[in-house]
């Protein structure tokens, strides 16, 4: 035996010593960390991943269609692993969970476990940690928080890890919502982003102000800001050093036997790059974003050229170079313990370059975003009546949130995507709405027949509704009452407060009367279906549902509805004699008097000569100013010049032009209720505004398309209101549907601004409203979707509703922005339908209406119908409150989450909805009671963070803390709700706060 072993080790030592004389094999030293005093570059390995652009997320995922885009995040993820696996030093980030979590369920246990532990040990990191990397210009923030709080969830579910870093690296410009409220809020520690406007860039890279603690909310202040970053050109590496299998960087060969050895130039290379970046960055550690679009499809060829930069940059010693993560970066420079500029507002508009403004996607797609939109709202009230059920398994709104998730990508609502990548968003949310429908079609059932309490497996109601109602298709009303026949419809409030409103269903019949359960006539009014109503109808319910409608309904019939706060009331519709009369007149432009409308204290003024809006009128507050609204057009510049206006990019060929005649002749239809004016602005553009007896708002309905474009020349549609107010070039935006932030006409708080595009640079996103005010009255326009706006001139404000456009703008996408639907093969260019609100007030008193009826337009009623051939009705509880009926939230607060989760624990939002100073009234610290929120029910609550991933006070004590120049480490005093006595069960909410809790009921 001793014999055998002495032979053994005289055969290693000869190996060994051949070894050395023939073998290539090389060890490279990556497990260099921070050096002090060095200046250290931070290797950041990533690919970027897109839920869609120029291919589906499931096309990208699986790797087909590649005819378009070579791109399959299959392989990426296939490919990482092992790579990570060969060395312990390399580090990886990823952040699109709508891929992960589809790789993920087709993984083996044994392959969870493995990336389980890369997870733990830090070589992968989660962040930013959303479904998708969301949009900043386009979303609304209740959705930005759902997307993020399904990958977050997930992700601490599946890893116990809660993401530490923003990463925002491709949006086209950055939101004040998503630094205070999807940074800090969530419990980010920093916040990382590729895309400002070229002007700022340069300037910031002059006095190293890329990186500042941004303080996004001026109600939450310091409580609330971020360390952000942008980087200096974007999200990709510098210039020569991009890895994939078919890039043309050169890779680092250092092999000396054979040809083409550049060991030494690479190190030269990487140490200019370095060394150029440090000159615009403050301390000495710097971000290289290794990787972009898709990378890592074969992770080993990045990896391998990394190490071996690692290896040589070390051994040279003039920097270093080390495997790092935004998380390490982000702990390098809080260590520093320096001061950093501070940054207050927001990153909007953004340019690339001279006359490229990507003000053009505010608006790009405008059905796609009133979908979203619609579907959001919807999905809010779906969760709710869900959970007052019972979450059924097999039947839950989970496809919706999915579907909604994926559509918040940057290039899904924004509209930036090629069109059939937008049929598969819609068609994904078509689908989540069908689910989601048959869920609360069910819990009305149940709910109408039985208390919350009472188990309920087959609800006897069938109701049904009506997703086309916008252009008046929903057959459950168009049915035939003149044989006794009853229509009852369930009006569902998802509010938090008792709500008024008009509800407007298409029938065939005459002679009908509505009721309320109590068998009380409600005033009604019936109006003619007009045939501008009835060609879009019949075209897009044949478009949609692939057949053309039997029945075409007469009549729109209105009625005022009534609903308690998270619950419903019914009425019944039956053959009768309608309780409102409705009257009509009609101009044909050669009457000289005026034409009043308005039932009640709201009067609007057309000038009977030339059928214009001149003049409104509002009794019970005093207002009366000159007003006008009219329809223009952008023509958008062509390919032959440097820029195109696109999908992203709006480039106007100078001011526009009006569409209208100078003579607008217009139908007027009266009724108790509300008045109508009808008017054919032209051939493709078609306006209802109505008045209301009981609102002090004008509602504007417009129906655009199909653009012309016969004539060669792109056209961006423009609705304008003018009036005479003196705002001196300063009007307000909202941020994601939260904060409004002002804006001032050519003008940058942050730089000089050089004036190339008056028009498109001034252009904002719009997702609540825009307003306007000067010393003694506030115009408050708000809106149904996101879309672009400004105001151009004073006095004037201007919301673009469609484009359609023919050239591509060069970013990538490589199709005009030129939508179009086709019913068998006949197409045409895509028609929209949409809604915007209008209302003046005494100067300091718009933000009631703007937060308040900004809630109704997000959270519309949820209308179901049933038939009954016998008794008017047999529900058993035909009214319902979710709260304790003596009880309402406070008008300044919002539940916008009420979700049962798949643990039976409850997921509860309550969003405070107005800013520290922006009302008398309603900007101080709200209460809400849980114990009349969830009457005759034992809670328990837990506070957690706004994604719901970790306990608030976890969170808390995590938080770092950033010094600001110029404060000497003071911080301002910011109000926020106490924490929750487990006995009283108070919320506290201050200003803008948002207060996320999962309760647990005993």
């Amino acid at each position: 035996m001793a014999s055998t072993t002495v032979s053994l080790m005289i055969l290693i030592v000869i190996l060994s010593v051949l070894c050395v004389a023939e073998c290539k094999y090389m060890v490279y030293n990556t497990s260099q960390g921070i050096v002090p005093g060095k200046l250290n570059v931070h290797l950041v390995p990533h690919t970027h991943d897109d839920v869609g652009w120029l291919k589906t997320v499931d096309q990208y995922y699986v790797g087909s269609n590649n005819s378009l885009q070579g791109a399959c995040v299959q392989n990426v993820l296939d490919s990482l692993i092992p790579a990570l696996l060969a060395d312990k030093n390399r580090k990886f980030i990823y952040v699109e969970q709508a891929f992960f979590q589809r790789w993920w369920e087709d993984q083996s246990e044994e392959m969870q476990n493995t990336v389980r532990t890369l997870v733990s040990s830090g070589q992968l990191e989660m962040i930013n940690g959303g479904m998708c990397m969301h949009d900043e210009a386009a979303t609304h923030y209740i959705d930005m928080i759902d997307q993020t709080t399904l990958g977050h969830r997930f992700i601490k579910k599946e890893f116990n890890v809660s993401p530490r870093i923003g990463w925002q690296i491709d949006p086209f410009g950055h939101s004040a919502v998503q630094a205070y409220l999807l940074g800090a809020e969530v419990g980010f520690d920093s916040l990382f982003f590729g895309r400002i406007d070229y002007q700022d860039r340069a300037k910031r890279k002059g006095d190293k102000s890329l990186e500042v603690i941004w303080q996004g909310s001026k109600s939450l202040g310091s409580s609330a800001q971020i360390f952000s970053g942008a980087f200096p050109d974007n999200y990709e590496p510098p210039s020569t050093f991009y890895f994939e299998v078919n890039d043309d960087s050169p890779i680092v060969q250092d092999n000396v036997n054979l040809f083409d050895y550049n060991v030494q130039e690479r190190v030269n290379d990487f140490v200019a790059a370095a060394l150029s970046q440090a000159n615009i960055t403050r301390s000495n550690h710097i971000m290289w974003t290794m990787g972009t679009d898709f990378k890592y499809q074969y992770a080993q060829t990045w990896f391998r050229n990394m190490d071996k930069l690692i290896h040589y940059i070390n051994q040279d010693g003039r920097v270093n170079a080390l495997y790092s993560t935004p998380s390490i970066y982000t702990d390098a420079k809080y260590a520093l313990n320096e001061s950093w500029p501070l940054k207050t507002e927001d990153y909007f508009p953004y340019a690339d370059r001279v006359n490229a403004y990507w003000t053009g996607y505010f608006t790009s797609r405008p059905a796609l975003k009133g979908y979203v939109r619609k579907m959001s709202g919807y999905y809010l009230a779906a969760r709710q009546l869900e959970f007052f059920r019972g979450r059924i398994t097999g039947r839950t709104t989970d496809s919706l949130a999915d579907a909604l998730a994926i559509a918040q990508h940057h290039d899904a609502v924004t509209g930036t995507e090629k069109q059939h990548v937008a049929d598969d968003y819609a068609k994904r949310l078509s689908i989540g709405y069908k689910e989601a429908e048959e869920v609360v079609a069910a819990s009305l059932g149940c709910m109408t027949q039985s208390s919350p309490s009472s188990v309920c497996k087959n609800p006897i109601p069938k109701f049904t509704q009506c997703p086309l109602l916008n252009i008046s298709y929903c057959p459950p009303t168009e049915v035939d009452l003149s044989l006794g026949k009853k229509l009852v419809v369930v009006v569902y409030n998802s509010l938090g407060w008792t709500r008024t409103d008009v509800v407007r269903i298409p029938v065939i019949n005459e002679n009908i009367t509505v009721q309320d359960s109590a068998g009380k006539v409600i005033v009604s009014q019936l109006l003619p279906i007009v045939n501008a109503t009835l060609a879009v109808r019949k075209y897009y319910a044949s478009a949609y549902t692939g057949e053309s409608p039997s029945v075409s309904p007469m009549y729109w019939l209105a009625f005022e509805a009534v609903a308690p706060p998270l619950g419903f009331s019914t009425y019944v519709i039956s053959s009768g004699k309608i309780s409102g009369k409705q009257t009509s007149y009609a101009s044909d432009g050669r009457q000289n008097d005026t034409i009043e409308i308005g039932p009640g204290n709201l009067k609007l003024i057309y000038s009977g000569n030339d059928g214009k809006l001149i003049q409104y009128i509002n009794k019970r507050n005093s207002v009366k100013v000159s007003m006008g609204q009219s329809y223009s057009y952008y023509a958008g510049v062509g390919f032959d010049s440097d820029q195109a206006t696109g999908a992203y990019i709006f480039r106007p060929n100078g001011t526009s032009f009006p569409i209208q005649s100078k003579k607008i002749p217009l139908t007027v239809l009266r009724g108790p209720l509300f008045d109508e004016v009808h008017q054919r602005i032209s051939s493709w553009i078609y306006q209802i505004t109505r008045v209301y007896k009981e609102k002090d708002h004008v509602e504007v309905e417009f129906t655009v398309g199909p653009i012309p474009i016969d004539d060669g020349v792109s056209k961006e549609v423009v609705s304008q209101i003018s009036t005479t107010l003196q705002n001196n070039k300063t009007f307000y935006t909202d941020s994601n549907g939260r904060d409004f932030l002002e804006r001032i006409r050519d003008y940058r708080a942050d730089w000089d601004l050089q004036v190339n595009q008056p028009v498109a640079g001034n252009y904002y996103p719009i997702n609540l409203g825009i307003f306007m005010k000067d010393r003694t009255t506030e115009l408050s326009i708000l809106v149904d979707r996101s879309v672009g706006g400004s105001s151009i001139v004073d006095g004037q404000v201007e919301l673009m509703l469609h484009r359609r456009l023919i050239y591509d703008d060069g970013r990538g996408v490589d199709e005009a922005l030129n939508e179009t639907v086709c019913v068998l093969d006949n197409c045409t260019g895509l028609t929209v339908q949409g809604k915007y609100f209008i209302r003046f007030d005494p100067l300091g008193e718009g933000s009631k209406w703007r937060r308040t009826f900004g809630q109704e337009i997000y959270s519309p009623f949820v209308l179901a119908f049933t038939e009954q051939d016998e008794n008017w009705t047999n529900f058993q509880v035909p009214s319902f409150c979710g709260m304790d009926p003596s009880f309402s939230l406070p008008h300044n607060v919002a539940i916008i989450t009420l979700q049962e989760l798949e643990d039976g624990s409850v997921l509860l939002r309550f969003a405070h909805l107005y800013e520290v100073g922006e009302d008398n009234d309603f900007s101080i610290l709200a209460t809400v009671e849980l114990k009349r929120v969830f009457p005759n029910k034992m809670i328990k609550v837990t506070e957690m963070s706004l994604s719901a991933n970790q306990e608030r006070g976890e969170m808390e004590k995590k938080r770092l803390v950033w010094k600001v120049e110029g404060l000497n480490g003071k911080q301002d005093n910011v109000l926020r709700g106490r924490p929750v006595d487990p006995v009283k069960l108070v919320v506290e909410l201050a200003p803008m706060e948002i207060r996320t809790f999962i309760i647990n009921f005993n």
